[in-house]
């Protein structure tokens, strides 16, 4: 492979010959080289469409090696023989690019240097640009459905897609964390090419495009690697969803880090979004990951890398590793106080909520080593770090659809305070994050979904609704038998967009708000983030907090909220830039903030400020 051919994807100046190190890798002589690393294995074999079965060679530390000449896009397989078996288990390649029959079938020869990039000069966009529109793919109409979108987002000023998983997963619908085939693009969405197809056009229309990847475990459904590869999970730490996977050996870390060089680098998704990582027990090879994507990829590019880290490990987020983390904290505290719910998780940021939205305001961990409910000690001081490193959301795939009946914001609170959150989350320091159909407040579900079968359908099933038994709403089993079958095609259909709805007049008008506020955050917020730092925060009263940054240009900025149900006075008489109640504006600028909304102003400096946080 020669640099021109830019198979690496390393827009913006000369680029590496990549490949991964495991799986079908395409040579510069036409042969294909094959590598599975099966340390359980005596013996493999390779069976190839059109060619008979041949012998693999084995290699240093349980692998195997075979180079031929194969048939272009033919469908193969490994034959894997452990222990005293003489007939062989048939398995996939687990670092596939792409499969024939689903988890359990054939993987198919991709040849990465197909695809003629339209927009080769691509480079990204800085990461305090980011506008972030989180969606399942299936649930907006595939890969064509989020293609005819993409004008109406331009516009309304998102600046980065993210997607939900999309490696291959048992059957024809998923939320896409039960994968088994993290290398291969699940069937029911398309081809690789068609994918890179949507990633070129994506950028063709200015935006950026980020991957959630899944490191942290394997579905329960087409997982072969105990088989054969006993040794790429643990027997001593369990997760969730059975033995973590052991990130002590280079086998197993080369596996991750080489897949998501493959999305970063063959795909060209701009940045990546890594789920869960507090199930990963091992910080080095955090660490390792950061720093090996940020020197494959280099400075040419920007690379934006995102945590989901219950843990709060505010010295993942530093120069070199990761650019950001998702902010539970803040919107588990936000929820709290839009919605009085108490139960779960939520019961962490109960007590002295109004506080603890001062203190994640101003410095976006609220837990930093304090123990929680449980008697946990969680998170580590973040007050250092820029607000940019946190991503701010009130809905997402995890906090709709972890919810029994998948039910949304709009459902739970009421309007004008859902009004002021969000004016709160657009237009303050940190990065926005929006969920599918959020602009227009939809009010569908978006539930929880699988495509198992037989008894695993059955225990998902029944499990999901055990689940819930301990909520109050649950108690009843008859109650707990109205949460939908994840199993059932009708779950996923009603989890899917409805356009009809977005074009009612009412969700035409939501779409706009959302429209205006993130034109002001673009005009006035955006320019100013390099550099920006908080000053204070204050509480002016129950459910009412009032944060103040430093801009990078010197001005300052103020939000207040108030989702109490009485007026707080502000100690300022001005116009805001913005309000989340129109009719309120005058009163705002004459010092009192109304119920249930927020405003937002911007000023010069006022020099001599003391900068301490509370």
């Amino acid at each position: 492979m020669s640099p021109s051919a830019g198979a690496d994807g390393s827009c913006g100046g000369a680029r590496t010959p990549w490949a991964p190190f495991y799986g079908a890798t395409p040579l510069a002589d036409g042969r294909t080289r094959f590598r599975l690393w099966a340390p359980s294995a005596r013996r493999v074999v390779l069976e190839c469409e059109g060619l008979e079965p041949r012998p693999m060679e084995p290699i240093a530390e349980g692998g195997f090696e075979l180079e031929l000449e194969c048939p272009p896009q033919a469908a193969y397989r490994y034959r894997v023989f452990v222990g005293d078996d003489q007939e062989g288990m048939p398995v996939p390649d687990p670092a596939s690019r792409a499969l024939r029959g689903g988890v359990e079938g054939a993987s198919l020869l991709v040849d990465p240097r197909r695809h003629a990039w339209r927009h080769d000069d691509w480079t990204g966009r800085p990461w305090e640009e980011t506008v972030i529109y989180e969606v399942h793919l299936g649930a907006c109409g595939g890969i064509e459905g989020l293609r005819q979108r993409l004008p109406a987002l331009a516009e309304l000023g998102i600046t980065a897609i993210e997607l939900m998983p999309v490696a291959e997963c048992p059957g024809q619908r998923n939320w896409g964390y039960d994968g088994v085939q993290p290398y291969a693009v699940a069937s029911y969405y398309g081809s690789p090419e068609a994918l890179k197809a949507l990633v070129d056009e994506v950028h063709g229309h200015g935006l950026m495009i980020f991957l959630d990847v899944v490191y942290n475990h394997f579905g329960p459904d087409g997982n072969f690697l105990p088989h054969y590869a006993k040794p790429f999970f643990r027997d001593d730490l369990q997760t969730p969803w059975g033995g973590a996977i052991d990130f002590r050996r280079p086998q197993v870390r080369r596996f991750f880090i080489d897949n998501a060089l493959m999305w970063l680098l063959e795909y060209r998704f701009d940045g990546l979004r890594f789920d869960a990582v507090h199930a990963i027990g091992e910080r080095d090879f955090l660490v390792e990951l950061g720093r090996t994507l940020r020197e494959r990829v280099g400075p040419a590019r920007h690379c934006h890398l995102i945590l989901e880290n219950e843990n709060n490990q505010a010295s993942l987020l530093a120069p070199g590793l990761f650019d950001a983390q998702w902010a539970d904290d803040w919107h588990n505290v936000m929820h709290v106080l839009l919605t009085g719910e108490h139960e779960g998780y939520y019961a962490d940021f109960v007590e002295n909520a109004t506080e603890k939205l001062s203190t994640a305001m101003a410095e976006g961990f609220i837990y930093q080593g304090q123990s929680t409910r449980k008697g946990e000690a969680r998170g580590e001081p973040s007050r250092h770090l820029p607000p940019t490193t946190f991503i701010d959301f009130l809905q997402n795939h995890d906090q709709v659809g972890n919810r029994a009946l998948g039910d949304r914001l709009p459902l739970l609170t009421q309007p004008e305070a859902l009004d002021a959150a969000t004016l709160l989350l657009l237009l303050s320091p940190a990065i926005p994050l929006l969920f599918m159909g959020e602009e227009w407040g939809s009010t569908r579900p978006f539930l929880f979904f699988t495509d198992h079968r037989d008894a695993l359908a059955d225990a998902v099933r029944e499990g999901r609704r055990r689940e819930f038994a301990e909520f109050s709403a649950f108690e009843d089993p008859a109650q707990r038998e109205r949460i939908p079958d994840p199993n059932a095609r009708e779950t996923f259909e009603a989890s899917c967009l409805d356009d009809a709805e977005a074009d009612a007049p009412e969700h035409r008008r939501c779409r706009e708000r959302y429209r205006q506020w993130l034109a002001l955050r673009h005009r006035h917020v955006v320019p100013r983030l390099g550099s920006c730092h908080a000053i204070e925060t204050r509480t002016l009263g129950d459910k009412a907090v009032q944060g103040r940054w430093r801009l990078g240009d010197d001005r300052t900025m103020t939000i207040a909220i108030n989702l109490s149900a009485q007026a707080v006075a502000l100690g300022r008489a001005e116009a805001p830039l913005a309000c989340s109640r129109e009719a309120c504006v005058d009163l705002v600028g004459r010092g009192q903030l109304p119920a249930l909304s927020s405003a937002v102003w911007l000023q010069p400096v006022e020099h001599g400020t003391a900068e301490t946080t509370t």
